[in-house]
């Protein structure tokens, strides 16, 4: 994690770091001002609160309340040593505790993460640089053990020179990644994150056995979604991109709506229109693309080569954006291998949600086959040395695809969790699915998983398909474990040369009946690829398109963002049109339009419901106010100055609502609840004279 310091007035210090700022100030007998906590105090403060966390997690897990815990931490310094001193933390635990969660707390604190780095001892280095940010990709440098290259199956350079000139391609974009985390719970499973350091909302995450690997696929998967656009895949790109030579790509191509809204000719091939128009009632408006909101500009597409000729065919972004999320992006040290992995990611979504939807017992793994591959073994038997029993499973349906399963329980939760992973070795394939298992989780992270269920529905609504993509926190069925498996076990290959291996994948969708259609990205001077397969490697249904499209977002994007500027007419039309979506209340504005405002302000917080009240304070409509006020009350989770501004104006719109009361006997009380200052925003966001409370004008309001 990279933190920036930035010097102040006297001695006072910033320290910025994500979306966070921490201000740090010395005592008045240090010539400070005494404003803030001085730093070595926020390094005490850490210790103590990292404890603090994982006494937390601890009583969660197991439903042991904490409001009667109590922890404290005093240092003791060595009077003839100053710099050696002794951490001394100290817990009052209830008597209702039993002596085994006594000592599993105390055994919790054990695990802080401050309390580890401070005893290994970190190494610190320091330099002067003629440039912090050309100094860029410093921490990504993993350097081998003499002048050795790794290879590793399925890549055709040593992950040495992958890793080099991955971070090449990032530092020529003058973009500076940094490593949030590491995980390396069990022997031979490594993963972590990576994120932009100036915009940490572009993060992947990468796995593999060894440290190199999974940074190796860390780097890849950003390089991959930078070349793929799929950063911001979703949001609003602003009015000057959006009216711009190109969107998306220079080769991308516009198409202008029929009359009466139908689709234009040019767009898809027959194939892709009976799958995602059968009954006509697709329009265009349908695909506008939300990143441009360009309505009078049309539809954007990108030429993608169908394999089965090599025809170009146009798929409108809209459509790629809605329905596939990242499924079947890839980048490769050449086309094959980015192929090859494309495909196998999208093996493995597909029958990874054959196998859950349809209740599909497969067969287990057999001992003397797991043995065959020692390490793989060595992290299996990590898990279980920590108390999560491990099935490994044939997910080939009898040798038919490349498809892994490793499933881990959780016998003090009763969750179970299902990881997938394809490749055509069996070596890989298998590899993948246990380090997918444990990317960037802990051991506590594993009391989070869901518990299994007989409810076939639960496990084959859509929804449940896209928590299993995202992060494989699904729910499967109990009919999963049977040991009466609906297939034989079956020791597959599929593997070769990477462009013998992409023929073969390839082959498995032709005989399956499926067409493919190919977009090459090499723009950033690395090969990444995408591959669409239409219904078989779509994460959302087809019916999104017209129910459930993101481009809903252009019904609401300009007036939200000119709230301010909004007549009360305009307002009442965004009301009754928030009103008759039917959105859920509780969705922020940010997710409905595309548009990422910091999370730490009023915007970022800003939900649909708490828009509505607002809207409701500036028109008058004090009745329908208050009863939306109840309903945030109810179920509040924004910040408590924010809780107490709607608390106060509950009161104040009871007060005003009643005939038989007087605001002005309850003021002064008021006041003394809430501040004057509070009170001032209040009474005047109900009387009118104040508007949109909190919420500043954007930029994009004059």
């Amino acid at each position: 994690m990279e933190i920036k310091v930035n010097f102040l007035d006297n001695l006072r210090l910033e320290a910025k770091f994500d979306d966070f700022s921490v201000i740090a100030d010395q005592p008045i007998r240090y010539k400070g001002d005494g404003s803030a906590p001085g730093p070595f105090d926020y390094f005490l403060a850490s210790s103590a609160l990292c404890a603090a966390y994982f006494v937390k997690v601890y009583c969660t897990s197991r439903d042991i309340p904490t409001e009667n815990i109590r922890l404290s931490q005093n240092n003791i310094v060595d009077p003839e040593d100053r710099y050696k001193q002794i951490f001394q933390i100290q817990v009052e635990l209830p008597e209702n505790i039993s002596a085994k969660d006594k000592q599993g707390i105390l055994r919790s604190i054990d695990r802080c993460t401050v309390k580890k780095v401070v005893q290994t001892g970190p190494t610190f280095k320091v330099e002067t640089v003629d440039n912090l940010e050309e100094d860029a990709q410093a921490m990504l440098t993993v350097k081998p053990e003499g002048d050795s290259n790794t290879f590793i199956l399925g890549k055709d350079l040593p992950l040495e020179e992958t890793i080099a000139n991955m971070t090449g391609i990032l530092a020529s974009l003058g973009m500076k990644i940094e490593i949030s985390s590491w995980r390396n719970i069990v022997p031979n499973v490594w993963s972590l994150h990576i994120r932009d350091a100036a915009s940490p909302m572009c993060f992947t995450n990468g796995k593999g056995s060894t440290k190199e690997s999974a940074l190796c696929s860390a780097l890849g998967e950003f390089i991959e979604r930078l070349n793929c656009n799929f950063f911001y895949n979703d949001q609003f790109l602003g009015e000057d991109i959006a009216n711009s030579d190109f969107v998306h790509y220079p080769n991308e191509k516009w198409f202008k709506p029929e009359n009466d809204d139908e689709l234009p000719s040019g767009i898809l091939d027959d194939y892709c229109l009976g799958i995602y128009d059968p009954d006509n009632e697709l329009r265009a408006s349908n695909l506008i693309d939300t990143n441009s909101g360009n309505v009078d500009r049309g539809i954007c597409a990108i030429p993608y080569t169908r394999h089965s000729d090599g025809e170009t065919v146009y798929f409108p972004s809209n459509l790629i954006e809605n329905l596939f999320l990242s499924n079947g992006m890839s980048l490769g040290n050449n086309l094959p291998e980015a192929q090859v992995q494309c495909l196998s990611e999208i093996f493995e979504r597909a029958v990874k949600r054959q196998i859950i939807e349809q209740e599909i017992v497969l067969p287990d793994v057999p001992p003397q086959v797991l043995e065959k591959y020692p390490s793989i073994l060595a992290g299996i038997n990590g898990l279980e040395a920590q108390g999560f029993p491990v099935v490994v499973k044939d997910a080939s349906l009898g040798g038919q695809f490349p498809v892994m399963c490793v499933t881990l329980m959780n016998p003090k939760t009763g969750g179970v969790f299902a990881s997938f992973g394809a490749h055509p070795s069996f070596e890989v394939a298998l590899e993948r699915s246990l380090t997918e298992l444990l990317q960037g989780r802990s051991f506590e992270g594993l009391n989070d998983v869901p518990k299994p269920t007989f409810n076939s529905m639960a496990v084959s609504e859509p929804e449940n398909f896209v928590e299993h993509f995202i992060d494989s926190t699904g729910v499967i069925s109990w009919r999963f474990f049977s040991a009466k498996h609906d297939y034989q076990f079956c020791e597959w290959d599929f593997s070769g040369t990477n462009e013998q291996e992409c023929e073969s994948l390839f082959a498995i969708l032709n005989g399956l009946g499926k067409e493919a259609y190919i977009a090459v990205f090499d723009q950033l001077g690395a090969t990444a690829c995408r591959i669409l397969v239409p219904n078989y490697s779509e994460v959302y249904p087809v019916e999104d398109l017209i129910w459930d499209n993101t481009n809903k977002a252009l019904e609401y994007r300009a007036d939200i963002l000119n709230l301010h500027s909004l007549s009360d007419e305009a307002l009442a039309s965004l009301f009754e049109r928030l009103e008759d979506s039917q959105q859920d209340n509780y969705i922020d504005i940010r997710t409905l339009i595309g548009i990422e405002f910091d999370e730490n302000t009023v915007w970022g917080q800003l939900t649909i419901l708490e828009l509505k009240i607002l809207i409701c304070l500036a028109l008058g409509a004090l009745e329908d106010a208050l009863d939306l006020v109840g309903e945030f009350l109810q179920y509040n989770d924004n910040t408590v100055e924010r809780g107490l501004f709607y608390q106060a104006i509950n009161a104040v719109l009871e007060i005003m609502l009643d005939d038989d009361l007087a605001l002005d006997d309850f003021i002064h009380n008021l006041s003394r609840m809430f501040g004057e200052e509070n009170m001032k925003n209040v009474v005047g966001s109900v009387s009118g004279d104040i508007r949109f409370f909190g919420l500043t004008k954007t930029k994009h309001e004059t």
